[in-house]
């Protein structure tokens, strides 16, 4: 049998082992295999036959420098990396072993430190080149030149290692940031080297090293500048408004300063420009701006843009573009969308005050335009006592439960807003109105539709639904494109949601006692079609109202069907049969999804980023291979990724609050998603316990990459969409097995086994032989 070299052969120093001839002992003794071994430690050689396994901190790499040779080497990851430097150093006859450091020859070029030499796998390719410190030092000096060549050529070596902590920092320690903001500042070239000098300056204010607030108030002015003005490179304009985004998200002070110097109406010109990325950084920053304002700022910066038309344009050239939407758009339109529907969270939270003249004079005119007669719009014929009985009566009519309409009222939410959204129907609807009130005054008292009541239900409804006052989310993009085609969207939404509950209502021929249930069926309508994402009011109405009650009901029936199954026993004993086969189906698609491949989006704890990663596992199921990559790039290969992890080192899988990175963030409403698309991978890095964290793009992929590494750590797969495929899978392979059986009723019980006969005389004697 094969044994490693690295268990002891248990050959005794002093002999052969037991009956064995004796050996001399001593400092120079030797083993069973004639050579000479230590006498205080057990021979290690390995026996004829043995196969010799590396230790598992060797690990087998190649490192290449420019004109030379590249050497194969195996790295042992318990020595020093300085002495790692200088043995390869004096392979190639190089002195000064501490001008030079290593790094990954793949991806960003990163420099090997002792914190991320555990990265080093077998079959990776490291470079020679010039110490952090060293390059830092030379590329400064580069900024510094008086031509303008160098100090682009400069630049452009600069922006690369940027992303790099080990050069960032070196950078940093030397003024490399003031030295960057010299040159921004001063302006002297709008073109290339501005563009690179702020790209190198965003790279390095990444890292968190030096605060956004350090930045003095001429430094931003001057990027701010760059915003406003027109004649420059293409590239600076995006470069400056990315700038400005983080500094108003980091710096409440610097935030002001750019919400004064910055106009609106700049903003809205860059959006209109087509360029896709110059669309997305000024949003950016309008979003921004935006969540840093007051409420009241921010209700007065809303009124202007939609005054200035950035609903149609966001909805004609936007949403509606030949190009693609990318994700940090979507996400921005969503955070635009919930800062607007938050101007509604004001009036939602208020209760209607039965002291003011103004909400008292509103009821009445919501009960003169339904109830309005000859006698009372003349002002004569009845007294106030008979005035007063008329009213109480006629609010009843429209559906209040309490004859002062103010008792309803103040149930918060809906609050105000529901009265609102009652004036909103009566004026821009006003023949629906009429309509739905007098229909339903004319049925039964038990069978009438309250408006009243159920307008307060359904705004407190749309208000769950659209998610009005809730903290926007750090990486959603659910916005409805909808809410961008049309204007005042939650009212007009409001009165698509009354008609259809009048429609509902006498499609189940309700009474007052099926209210909630009405209202359940409701809900599910509109939670239905607002999922299809309509883009349209129009669409929206017209796919709302095809969704009948039967039609819900059928749909309920369905998923009742596919997700409990209430089946015969011999059916589930088949299905019971099926599971294994199928769940190594699921597995296997599992898999197969990991070796295609995901793009991952990369989340910090201030705020959205716009850095991809991709991963996937490979075609022997044995490494997870990943790298960064750039935003509109086709997948890499897999010969293209730096990063691997082999599947031996995995420990474990950690989902939601458990992982490492979501832990950092702390808790909050605005982190539920991030806490519902989290995941980590547990592994060995040399002695330590390490972490590959995720941020799914979807709740699907979440599903699908938690089963996959799952099933390679041997784990279940006990994910919600595994639940789903596997009876999906059931309910088809079982309707299949079950052709032939159709229109034949099967038993619950099996058929009851009959008695034995009283004698086996019917039996063959085959001992009696035939005459």
């Amino acid at each position: 049998m094969a044994r490693s070299l690295g268990r002891e052969c248990g050959t005794p120093r002093s002999g052969l082992g037991k009956g064995g001839p004796s050996r001399p002992q001593g400092p120079q003794a030797r083993c069973a295999l004639g050579r000479r071994c230590t006498v205080s430690e057990k021979c290690r050689c390995p026996r004829p036959g043995w196969t010799m396994t590396p230790p598992r901190n060797v690990v087998k790499i190649a490192i290449q420098m420019r004109d030379a040779i590249p050497q194969l080497i195996q790295l042992d990851q318990a020595k020093p990396l300085a002495t790692v430097l200088k043995e390869v150093c004096d392979a190639w006859s190089l002195t000064h072993s501490e001008r030079y450091a290593l790094q990954f020859a793949d991806g960003h070029r990163r420099y090997i430190t002792e914190n991320n030499r555990a990265e080093i796998k077998n079959g990776s390719i490291l470079c020679l080149s010039t110490a952090p410190d060293l390059e830092a030092e030379q590329l400064l000096g580069g900024l510094q030149s008086d031509s303008r060549e160098g100090r682009r050529e400069a630049l452009r070596y600069l922006v690369p290692l940027a992303s790099d902590m080990t050069f960032a920092r070196e950078v940093i320690s030397r003024n490399g940031l003031q030295r960057l903001g010299t040159i921004i500042e001063d302006g002297d070239d709008l073109g290339e080297v501005l563009a690179l000098s702020l790209r190198a300056f965003l790279e390095l204010m990444e890292h968190g090293v030096v605060s956004w607030e350090t930045l003095s108030i001429p430094f931003v002015r001057k990027v701010v500048c760059y915003v406003n003005m027109n004649l420059m490179d293409a590239s600076v304009p995006p470069l400056a408004l990315g700038l400005l985004e983080s500094v108003t998200l980091s710096s409440p002070a610097l935030g002001q300063l750019v919400k004064s110097e910055v106009p609106l109406d700049r903003l809205l010109v860059h959006l209109q420009v087509m360029n896709q990325q110059l669309q997305t950084k000024a949003m950016a920053l309008l979003t921004a701006l935006l969540q840093g304002a007051s409420p009241v700022e921010r209700k007065h910066m809303l009124d202007y843009l939609w005054q200035r038309n950035l609903r149609q344009f966001i909805y004609k050239n936007i949403i509606h573009s030949a190009a693609p939407m990318g994700d940090e758009m979507a996400h921005h339109l969503y955070v635009l969308q919930a800062l607007t529907l938050g101007l509604l969270e004001p009036r939602m939270r208020t209760p209607l005050d039965p002291y003011s003249q103004e909400q008292r004079e509103q009821l009445q005119v919501l009960r003169q335009a339904a109830f309005e007669v000859e006698g009372e719009s003349s002002g004569t014929g009845l007294s106030a006592d008979r005035r007063r009985s008329l009213c109480a009566r006629e609010f009843r009519k429209l559906g209040f439960s309490n004859s002062n309409p103010a008792q309803d009222l103040e149930r918060v939410p809906p609050g105000l807003l529901a009265l609102d959204n009652m004036l909103y129907f009566s004026r821009n609807a006003p023949s629906a109105y009429s309509r739905f009130v007098l229909e339903n005054s004319s049925r039964e008292d038990k069978h009438e539709c309250p408006f009243a009541r159920g307008s307060i239900q359904l705004t407190v409804l749309l208000c769950e639904l659209l998610h009005v006052g809730e903290p926007c989310s750090e990486t959603a993009q659910d916005f409805s494109p909808m809410f961008f085609g049309q204007d005042q969207s939650f009212h007009e939404l409001f009165c698509v949601g009354i008609q259809l509950l009048n429609k509902t209502w006498k499609e189940m021929r309700a009474t007052q006692e099926d209210f909630d249930k009405v209202m359940q069926v409701v809900r599910e309508q509109l939670a239905r079609t607002l999922a299809l994402k309509p883009t349209s009011l129009e669409l929206f109405r017209t796919k709302v109202n095809a969704l009948t009650y039967g039609e819900v009901l059928r749909l309920r029936q369905t998923e009742r069907l596919h997700q409990e199954g209430t089946l015969a026993p011999p059916i589930l004993e088949l299905r019971e049969k099926l599971k294994p086969e199928l769940m190594g189906l699921i597995r296997q698609q599992r898999l197969l999804r990991l070796c295609e491949g995901t793009l991952f989006r990369k989340i910090s704890s201030r705020r959205r980023q716009d850095k991809l990663w991709f991963c996937c596992l490979s075609p022997n199921h044995k490494l997870l291979q990943y790298g960064d990559m750039e935003e509109g790039a086709s997948p890499p290969t897999l010969e293209s990724l730096p990063e691997q992890l082999p599947v031996a080192d995995m420990r474990a899988l950690l989902t939601g609050k458990d992982c490492p990175h979501v832990r950092e963030k702390g808790s909050g409403k605005q982190n539920k998603d991030l806490y519902e698309l989290a995941f980590s991978i547990s592994y060995d890095r040399g002695e330590e316990e390490a972490y590959l964290n995720f941020i799914a793009p979807s709740k699907r992929e979440f599903y699908l990459w938690t089963d996959g590494l799952s099933a390679l750590l041997g784990s279940p797969m006990s994910s919600e969409q595994t639940r789903l495929d596997l009876e999906q899978l059931l309910t088809m392979e079982t309707k299949l097995r079950l052709l032939e059986l159709e229109n034949v009723p099967i038993p619950e019980q099996p058929p009851p086994v009959p008695p034995p006969p009283t004698n086996f005389n019917f039996c063959y004697d085959c001992s009696i032989a035939e005459p």
